[in-house]
């Protein structure tokens, strides 16, 4: 998902489905029926609570996982796609939401015409990349990449400043690589040794399919091959981009320039549509320092070939089969282990909703979203965070004068819930039935602009990051919010009927508010004010004390084995294993206030406990592949599924009581090595 900022704290979301009260019926009961009662739950609780899913629903071949994921998006994809087909289908308006939605998606599907072009939709662009003959026309012509949609050399963005929420600032951040971090360009495990030898290839392929003959295409790919090495060389690492303080510098557009004196930031900065700047925040100073020394070591031929690839690897997905293809060949089955690419409608959907997600998302609430799901949510949310400040009130470790602040912070989160009450205005956009690359490209100036126009005005602080049908949320710390989408009112087996507490609690409770809340209070999170400000408001005492929690949690990650040689990177995620302890643990604080609770209901021969952790676990049934698993361990601040389940649940004593976990067990942790922190 492509976020307007990098410290912006995601997490897969589930749902639950809300309906009226009908003639009784016998239903199935999922927490049952996805249980493996071979396997030990104080062992393995990840596959107890799924492994019977896991043996019915083997992954796909055109898939990385199969789990409550893709249950939950086939869902919604056929929903957009009914939204899509109808629009195609139907007589519109030209600039009306339906005339963009149906022309966009029936482009998209136009696989013919889509052949004919070959990479003739970009060829202008190429042409323009070619023409370079400067320094100065180089820098020009990166700048309008970036308005494009391309990201060659560096990541650009307009945000909100992290120590003056109340401005949106300009941040230039490292990046340019096409293996996305920096760790594959040197680590030498097999897999990504694998990972690098293959990339090489599918470079030189592509720039076959380009029109470069054999040896021009493997000379090329090897220019582009040294250059983002070179580039990774001053890469911060996966974990190290977690410091918010050491990835804030700000300084003026002099000083920058100062930093980098062989580009010209001022005329850089009117090229990307910036007027009036004085500064910009650098995340990685000595990144730019290093693509101000490439401009003089790489001759402009070897840049114009860097260029190049950065604009076909950017466009390739919506070019003539040939190219889709080996892009797919790559990206998908190297570096994921997908055999086979997924229907076309569904890929045109998927492009579809991701390009016209806020037309899509008008129509989706109308005919989708159930009604009294947002109040629904935040009851859940309100609930949730009662019980934060309840145990806030009672830790042994944090003093009064911190807790005071904390209760503040947590009292001002605001809950943005179900959908925006203004959509943006996508007026200017124009869509036609005819180049797919063109529309894709369209939009992308538009998302471009929108965020440019931004610079300069008073922050909007009602703006959503996410479209009502998207299957996620998130924690804006620089807003002290959080958002749930209208989407997440679903869970998969509870259709016709409402889940109980229990499942309410596990999934939509625990995983969802107490995650996003948690995020607030996290490694990252903890470090910005009730109103968004980059700003310490802990006392030296309690932020050691806090620290030395944050580090067990990163041990115990570390430990956890996820494939081959690989090991969770417990640095680089504790925001989110923090997130999901203290998600399950005010999860379950507000269950043990509903009546199912209180009475001790049994349902399917099920103790509310039980349901309890079974809904946690069903929130994560996630069977993922081995290169996909590797992948995420390189690239993604989320540990794999199943340590999202088994790392939190080992730090619960009511998890050990309810399954019987002694020291024998795989799950047990010493009472002196379970983590505590919220």
């Amino acid at each position: 998902m492509k976020t307007p900022s990098g410290f912006i704290f995601c997490s897969i979301l589930f749902f639950t489905a809300l309906s009226c009260k009908k003639a009784e019926k016998t239903f199935i009961d999922p927490l049952l029926t996805h249980m493996d009662t071979l396997v030990n739950p104080a062992d393995d609780f990840f596959m107890y609570a799924n492994g019977n899913w896991f043996a019915q629903n083997p992954i796909p071949s055109s898939e990385r996982s199969n789990g409550i994921f893709r249950t939950i998006q086939d869902t919604i994809n056929a929903q957009v796609r009914n939204i899509c087909e109808r629009s195609a289908t139907e007589s519109s308006t030209k600039g009306s939401n339906k005339q963009k939605i149906g022309d966009f998606y029936a482009s998209g599907m136009d696989s013919v015409a889509i052949d004919k072009l070959g990479i003739s939709p970009i060829m202008s662009d190429l042409d323009k990349i070619e023409g370079i003959k400067s320094t100065k026309e180089l820098l020009s012509t990166v700048a309008y990449l970036h308005t494009i949609g391309a990201s060659p050399g560096f990541s650009f963005y307009v945000t909100q400043d992290d120590k003056n929420s109340s401005k949106y600032s300009l941040n230039f951040n490292q990046g340019g690589l096409g293996l996305g971090q920096r760790d594959y360009y040197f680590n030498t495990d097999p897999q990504t040794l694998k990972v690098r030898t293959e990339y090489v290839q599918h470079l030189k392929k592509m720039f076959e399919l380009s029109g470069e003959d054999t040896t021009l295409a493997a000379k090329k790919s090897d220019v582009v091959m040294k250059f983002e090495t070179d580039l990774a060389k001053f890469s911060r690492k996966l974990e190290a981009l977690r410091d918010p303080v050491k990835n804030y510098n700000k300084m003026s557009v002099g000083q920058f320039n100062k930093l980098t004196p062989n580009m010209d930031w001022a005329a850089t900065l009117i090229d990307l549509g910036v007027k009036n700047a004085d500064t910009v925040i650098v995340g990685q100073p000595e990144f730019f320092g290093q693509l101000n020394a490439m401009l003089k070591s790489y001759p402009i031929e070897d840049w114009k070939t860097y260029l190049k690839w950065d604009l076909v690897n950017t466009f390739a997905a919506y070019l003539s089969s040939d190219v889709e293809n080996q892009n797919f060949a790559f990206y998908s089955t190297v570096l994921y282990g997908i055999k086979t690419q997924k229907p076309r409608w569904k890929r045109v959907v998927q492009q579809t909703n991701g390009s016209l997600g806020e037309l899509i998302g008008q129509v989706y609430i109308d005919e989708y979203l159930p009604k009294g799901s947002k109040e629904k949510l935040l009851e859940i949310g309100n609930n949730i965070r009662d019980v934060y400040a309840n145990h806030i009130k009672v830790l042994d470790w944090m003093s009064d004068s911190t807790k005071a602040k904390a209760l503040d912070k947590l009292s001002k989160v605001v809950m943005k819930v179900g959908y925006p009450d203004t959509w943006k205005d996508m007026s200017s956009v124009t869509i036609e039935r005819g180049i797919y690359c063109k529309n894709v490209m369209e939009v992308n100036k538009w998302d471009y602009n929108q965020m440019i126009s931004k610079f300069g005005k008073p922050v909007d602080r009602n703006e959503w990051f996410m479209y009502p049908q998207t299957y996620n949320a998130y924690y804006n710390p620089s807003n002290n919010e959080i958002c749930v989408p209208a989407c997440n009112i679903i869970v998969p087996g509870f259709e016709g009927r409402m889940p109980d507490d229990a499942v309410l609690y596990g999934i939509i409770g625990g995983s969802t508010f107490g995650h996003e809340i948690t995020h607030g209070f996290d490694d990252q999170g903890s470090q910005y004010d009730d109103q968004g400000n980059l700003q310490n408001w802990w006392t030296q005492e309690d932020l050691t004390k806090f620290k030395a929690k944050t580090t067990r949690i990163v041990q115990q990650f570390n430990k956890y084995k996820v494939v081959d040689e690989l090991y969770v990177n417990g640095d680089a995620t504790q925001g989110e294993n923090i997130a999901d302890l203290g998600g399950l643990v005010m999860g379950y604080e507000a269950f043990k206030k509903t009546d199912q609770f209180k009475n001790n209901e049994i349902i399917s021969g099920l103790t509310p406990n039980q349901r309890y952790f079974l809904g946690y676990g069903y929130a994560w049934m996630v069977n993922t592949n081995k290169e996909a698993l590797a992948n995420q361990v390189m690239t993604d601040v989320h540990s794999p599924a199943k340590f999202r389940i088994n790392g939190p649940l080992s730090n619960i004593p009511e998890f050990y009581e309810t399954f019987g976990v002694k020291s024998t067990n795989k799950m047990f942790l010493p009472e002196n090595e379970r983590v505590v922190i919220w």
